[in-house]
């Protein structure tokens, strides 16, 4: 097994995530199995218990891992599935040892940090990398290790000793580290300064490991100098001082790699010379160009409490740049503050209530994401309400069905105190309740956690017909509340209906309402298992209803298109025709791309684009914004209103 460990310097939010998300790319490209491994120094067991202002999302795993985000993006990009075990945390350690040490594994000895906690910590890295997590039985080839926060933490130090002892023991052969760091330019003098990263190094080497390469994070290419001055005084070859400069999206970073030719410093690390296969990435190169050349916009707006940070809401996020870009479609997300579109904020802020509905009613879709607690609940339900009564698309994910079905027994059942027991416990009419297996006294990993089956009830509605007529799903789930089945009968009569529902056919899973262009509320999180190239389905029908092509979409043989998310659902066997006839013109893709590069880097959803070319036009000629590859001068600014897809992917 060989071992490759990303650790980070001088400012945490570098990007060591996405950077050894496309480190692990770029080596299976290379045709490498390859598995990854997120160590995060808190105390917490898992991520599952923290504040998505203070950590960002929670990201679930089909074994019900509550995870440090950073895991998303390894499945994204490597296309895997991980395990709990492939987050390690202080807690989870130290509750290990604990453990043992009260079983009586350690005989009596003195239990200390060196070395029985250092000694976990490489036991746990040994036995993780071991789990084959690409559907593939034996053991991954190589293991990408991230080391959460930055070198010097007083947090970090027993991991750092750790990993120091660990390279050790398994070979200068098959360890290699690569250490991200920060060069910054001052406004003032506009010189790309190195000091920073030389101390960063100077601190890791003190801490008894040496960086192998060195990533420099900053805003353009690194200059000649700057690459001689940071190898000579960090003591580091030249040409593994490899730059990471901001880019227009994130796809482009393991192109950058490449082009500096990463992989071949890391296999020289690694004594794998005699790899000589080039990575393969011609439709990643080409999903990433054709992204930046995307004008026509599609606005969706997400009505959330955690709207100040993008963050809180990444893989939701992700998976609608997946369906934009599939659609052929420049994403504008407009976050709207729950809670400003409630009366109250009317006249307590009415700058800020006009400004919220403003950008409610310019979308072409609403997307309610998941959450807890009451606050921004009633502009939630505002905001589902003006959707249905609009014919606006509207998707609800865990809470966001949730507020659909307290807002439909509201307005048309006319139940006003129809309520969920988790804001009103003592409400009359409760239209969702706690479940029953339930903790009342424990947080922490008391949910309904991980991938579970929901089972369609018709193959008429529009969810089923978007995940290919399946018979039934695995999705994974994040929720300890639930429609009450008591209130089921009464709301289908009245139009809505419980579409997919799980194996017992008492706890619903996805309701839509019929005479509605798209309605459609899940209880499960579907964006954890959308891919760059494998869109998740209902995100596709959100796109495809807010461009005003979802009956187009959705016509056709069923038979020969085919979008699931389930068991047996392998994209390499799916056959989704072109649907458009023969004679049709030639898409003009500019650059000099071809027809079936476009085709590649829509991960072959090739269906989206039938009909006539006047429904959708990718520019000939790409927007000038980003023709230089530096991204655009527009910030991501949540609180502000509209962000789009390409102001906020820096690393």
């Amino acid at each position: 097994m060989k071992y490759v460990l990303v650790t980070g310097g001088v400012v945490s939010g570098l990007g060591k995530g996405v950077t050894a998300s496309s480190i692990g790319l770029l080596l299976k490209a290379c045709g490498l199995r390859v598995t990854s491994i997120k160590i995060d120094p808190y105390l917490n067991t898992d991520a599952g218990t923290m504040s998505p202002v203070e950590h960002g999302e929670v990201f679930v795993l089909d074994d019900g891992g509550e995870v440090d985000l950073d895991l998303g993006n390894y499945e994204r990009f490597l296309d895997i599935k991980l395990t709990r075990d492939n987050n390690i945390t202080t807690g989870k350690i130290y509750q290990d040892v604990i453990d043992r040490e009260r079983r009586g594994d350690y005989l009596g000895k003195t239990v200390q940090v060196v070395p029985h906690i250092t000694d976990a910590i490489q036991e746990w890295i040994e036995r993780v990398a071991q789990i084959p997590v690409d559907g593939k039985s034996g053991p991954a080839d190589v293991c990408v290790i991230e080391l959460g926060g930055t070198i010097g933490d007083i947090e970090s130090m027993p991991f750092i000793e750790a990993l120091g002892q660990f390279s050790y023991r398994v070979g200068s052969d098959n360890f290699c580290l690569i250490h991200v760091s920060l060069v910054p330019v001052l406004n003032v003098v506009g010189e790309q300064k190195t000091k920073p990263t030389q101390h960063s190094v100077r601190g890791l080497r003190c801490l008894g490991l040496t960086p192998h390469l060195i990533a420099c994070r900053s805003t353009t290419a690194l200059e000649e100098n700057v690459k001689t001055k940071v190898s000579q005084f960090c003591h580091v070859q030249k040409e593994n001082i490899i730059t990471l400069y901001d880019v227009s999206n994130i796809w482009h970073i393991p192109l950058l790699l490449r082009d500096q030719k990463a992989h071949e410093a890391i296999f020289k690390v690694l004594n794998l010379q005699g790899l000589t296969r080039e990575p393969e990435l011609e439709e990643w190169t080409s999903r990433a160009e054709i992204c930046d050349m995307l004008h026509e916009p599609v606005r969706i707006a997400m009505v959330g409490k955690y709207t100040r940070l993008s963050d809180a809401y990444l893989s939701v996020i992700k998976a609608l740049v997946h369906s934009s870009v599939a659609r052929g479609k420049k994403l504008f997300v407009d976050w709207v503050p729950a809670g400003d579109l409630e009366d109250a904020t009317a006249k307590e802020n009415p700058d800020a209530y006009k400004a919220a509905w403003k950008l409610l009613k310019g979308a072409d879709g609403v997307l309610v994401p998941g959450g807890f607690g009451d606050r921004g609940v009633q502009g939630k339900i505002l905001a589902a309400k003006y959707a249905r009564e609009k014919r606006i698309p509207f998707l609800g994910i865990c809470l966001g069905m949730q507020i659909a079905v307290i807002e439909f027994a509201r307005s048309v059942l006319g139940l006003k105190d129809a309520n969920s027991t988790e804001f009103d416990p003592n409400t009359k009419n409760p239209c969702v309740i706690f479940m029953p297996e339930g903790s009342t006294t424990h947080m922490g990993a008391t949910m309904r956690l991980g991938s579970r089956r929901t089972y369609f009830q018709s193959t008429e509605c529009k969810s089923a017909k978007l995940y290919g007529n399946k018979r039934f799903i695995d999705e994974r789930h994040r929720h300890r509340y639930e429609v009450n089945p008591e209130m089921v009968a009464r709301l289908e009569n009245a139009g809505l209906s419980f579409t997919g529902k799980d194996e017992t056919g008492q706890r619903m899973e996805i309701v839509e309402l019929r005479n509605h262009p798209y309605f459609v509320g899940v209880q499960f999180h579907p964006e954890f298992k959308s891919r760059p190239g494998k869109p998740s389905a209902l995100f596709i029908g959100l796109i495809e209803a807010a461009c005003g092509q979802l009956d187009v979409f959705l016509q056709g043989s069923e038979s020969k298109r085919n979008i699931p998310n389930g068991p047996a659902n392998d994209m390499s066997q799916r056959h989704i025709p072109y649907g458009a006839s023969n004679d049709m013109p030639q898409r003009n893709i500019p650059n000099g791309a071809s027809n079936h590069m476009f085709q590649a880097a829509c991960g072959q959803l090739e269906s989206f684009f039938q009909g006539s070319e006047t429904k959708r036009n990718v520019p000939n000629g790409a927007v000038k914004a980003y023709q230089n590859g530096a991204a655009t001068k527009l910030a991501n600014r949540p609180q502000d209103g509209a962000y789009s897809i390409f102001n906020g992917m820096h690393l």
